[in-house]
């Protein structure tokens, strides 16, 4: 398995690579004093130690909020771990690092078995970055589980934690609405994410993930159920004033989002959408896969 090249200077401020990797991964949003807030607070960088244990999670610190560059040959989108895991995999209620490692090993349905915690960080590379995943003991998948364990290394063990995942926003009573949720995507979301949802991008590197078409996540990623986009949205955007948006809000922007189409499932059944809905996503939260709005099926996919 080729090693990838890993980089520690995002920890010494004051290089070019490091501001930039600081700007990629939203490093400006941290995680409030624990005097402040019931919520799990991890290790600071200044208590990792210089030696080989530290420069493990250093390398998997790099890896995941630069992703794409570390490993290109595992990503096939524009996204990195820090786009949906933010403030480096710190930030409650973002699906932070160490409210997931502590509970693995763990039952998944969405693929029916006992999930280790590198399985869970294969499938975020199929499916999230619409890649391939990384051998178990790749160094890839060592240096995230590393980084994870890190951050997680004051936690307890098994139990669930406040602050954990994307806290569930309940639908509406009145369900979502994609022509309400355009409006709120132009008014709260276009000046980063673009009008036609390509992301931004500082030369060839996204500095803001597109969320649609061939660079962003897939069919088969969990973003691309309403409703967990929703928690996602409601809980920490727009970036910066995260539960500024109502629940119907969430719920309505994260419908329109979620109505375009992005790279196909590969899990795809015998090239069929139909199939693949009914075997994957019928009972998947609530999805558009294998639906027809106007007209149009959506979940054809686009290209890689």
């Amino acid at each position: 398995m080729k090693a990838f090249v890993v980089t520690t200077l995002a920890f010494a401020l004051g290089t070019a690579h490091a501001a930039q990797v600081a700007m990629e991964d939203q490093s400006q949003l941290k995680v409030p004093p624990a005097s402040q807030t019931p919520f799990f607070v991890p290790p600071a960088q200044s208590e990792l130690p210089d030696n080989a244990f530290g420069k493990m999670v250093r390398d998997g610190y790099a890896l995941f909020v630069d992703t794409g560059r570390l490993a290109p040959d595992y990503v096939g989108n524009g996204m990195k771990c820090s786009n949906c895991h933010l403030d480096q995999g710190r930030l409650a209620h973002s699906a932070p690092l160490w409210g997931a490692y502590p509970m693995y090993p763990a039952y998944r349905k969405k693929n029916d078995k006992v999930n280790t915690y590198a399985e869970r960080i294969q499938g975020c590379f199929q499916f999230s970055m619409n890649g391939k995943a990384p051998a178990a003991d790749s160094p890839e998948i060592t240096a995230l589980s590393v980084y994870s364990y890190w951050l997680a290394s004051k936690a307890q063990v098994g139990v669930e934690p406040p602050g954990r995942g994307y806290p569930d926003v309940a639908q509406p009573a009145g369900g979502y609405d994609i022509a309400r949720g355009e409006q709120v995507y132009q008014a709260q979301c276009a000046i980063c994410h673009g009008a036609d949802g390509e992301g931004q991008k500082v030369a060839n590197d996204y500095v803001m993930p597109p969320l649609w078409g061939k660079d962003s996540y897939n069919w088969g990623a969990g973003m691309h159920r309403i409703n967990t986009a929703a928690s996602f949205i409601k809980h920490n955007m727009p970036l910066g004033k995260p539960g500024s948006l109502s629940d119907q809000q969430a719920w309505d922007v994260a419908a329109f989002v979620n109505k375009h189409e992005r790279p196909q499932d590969p899990r795809l059944v015998e090239g069929s959408v139909e199939k693949t809905r009914v075997k994957f996503h019928a009972n998947d939260g609530v999805n558009l896969y294998g639906q027809t709005l106007d007209g149009v099926l959506i979940g054809q996919g686009t290209g890689k």
